[in-house]
């Protein structure tokens, strides 16, 4: 059996998902999709991959629609390339909505409300005319104001209304889709448009096709850093690593898969560094990251849900964080010291992600320890 160690896997992660791209759509389909929880998320993994502006990724977002912002794996939001959309419609956001709908109707059924056609039909009349934000949507279609207590005598029991879950599952069923937010693009109140549903494919056809663009943007990897990444079971991560003819190689962490051709080492690229922003697809590629990141950063870089802040890389690992102060300043804080030509690069890149980002400012959604410490 091959092996395949740390150093080598290092070596891939760089050249296959911290390499420069062309345009936007090539960054995002290096990293199969982006993480798009954060709005501002995507703009920062693509700046990180290339001279894009924020305005180069909207324009391939909302105008090119070679980008899409869409519920998927682990009713996570994401980025998706247009052509692989269908691909993640079929493999995991149709489980994804079906469970949500069930959810929505159980608790809006017990309460007293029914209409859900009538209030889908109206929402579909309104975009006729034209995207919306929800808060339009709202005025437009009162049904979606209805308010519900969801998780009614639990701890997370709360006040919801009805458009704050219907739009979602709309969307992720493929009716209605986000389009440019209100605001900068840093803003999370996006607008809706009617959508035509993905073209439909068998859900094994596309789980196979998902872990194929996983395994040659991330592998090798193990079982249980797919099962982690897709949020399926671990019989649809077998039978798609079956369907794909994927290659067992031994890792650091036990048994690991790669694509079959892809077993040789691949050569190391020259070291460089990258900012990354929280939520970025590398560092959230993997369950079991100990081959780039040292134990010891976990709890400076993440929350106590898992999401990763800002994190500062050179020569395909971990070695700090940083943060967008309110002055405009990228500020720093290393973890472990890169020598002088890491530091030399990462203040490059400092100063080039600045340019990028211009005058806005960016705060994570999710704020972790390093990140808000060096926010001053």
């Amino acid at each position: 059996m091959r092996t395949i160690g740390a150093a080598q896997r290092r070596a891939r992660l760089a050249a296959r998902q911290l390499a420069h791209r062309a345009t936007p759509l090539e960054v995002a389909r290096a990293l199969v999709v982006l993480h798009g929880s954060d709005p501002a998320s995507p703009h920062l993994s693509i700046a990180a991959r290339g001279d894009h502006t924020p305005a180069d990724v909207e324009r391939a977002m909302y105008d090119e629609r070679v980008l899409v912002r869409m519920h998927a794996m682990r009713r996570t939001v994401f980025v998706v390339p247009a052509d692989l959309v269908a691909v993640v419609h079929a493999s995991s956001t149709v489980a994804v909505a079906a469970r949500e709908r069930r959810q929505m109707v159980a608790f809006a059924t017990a309460q007293g409300f029914t209409a859900f056609g009538e209030a889908e039909a109206a929402v579909l009349k309104r975009l006729a005319e034209g995207e919306a934000t929800g808060a339009e949507l709202g005025r437009a279609v009162p049904a979606l104001r209805t308010s519900f207590v969801y998780g009614r005598g639990t701890s997370y029991e709360a006040a919801q209304t009805l458009g704050t879950r219907l739009l979602p599952v709309m969307g992720m069923e493929g009716s209605i889709i986000r389009g440019r937010p209100k605001g900068s693009w840093t803003s999370a109140t996006f607008t809706w448009s009617a959508a035509t549903p993905p073209s439909p494919m068998p859900p094994a056809e596309a789980e196979a096709a998902l872990v194929g663009r996983w395994l040659a943007a991330h592998g090798p990897g193990t079982e249980a850093d797919l099962k982690w990444w897709t949020g399926w079971t671990l019989t649809a991560v077998r039978r798609a690593l079956t369907a794909v003819g994927a290659v067992t190689v031994a890792l650091d962490e036990g048994e690991g898969f790669v694509l079959p051709g892809d077993e040789d080492d691949v050569p190391a690229p020259p070291p460089s560094a990258a900012l990354l922003p929280a939520l970025d697809p590398t560092p959230m590629g993997w369950k079991e990251r100990g081959f780039y990141l040292s134990p010891d950063m976990i709890g400076e870089l993440f929350d106590r849900n898992g999401n990763i802040g800002p994190t500062l890389w050179w020569d395909g690992r971990v070695i700090g964080g940083w943060s967008h102060t309110p002055s405009g300043e990228i500020a720093v804080e290393y973890l472990a010291d890169p020598g002088a030509d890491g530091h030399a690069a990462v203040d490059a890149e400092r100063e080039r992600l600045a340019r990028l980002i211009g005058d806005v400012r960016v705060t994570p959604r999710f704020r972790t320890p390093l990140e808000k410490r060096r926010n001053t």
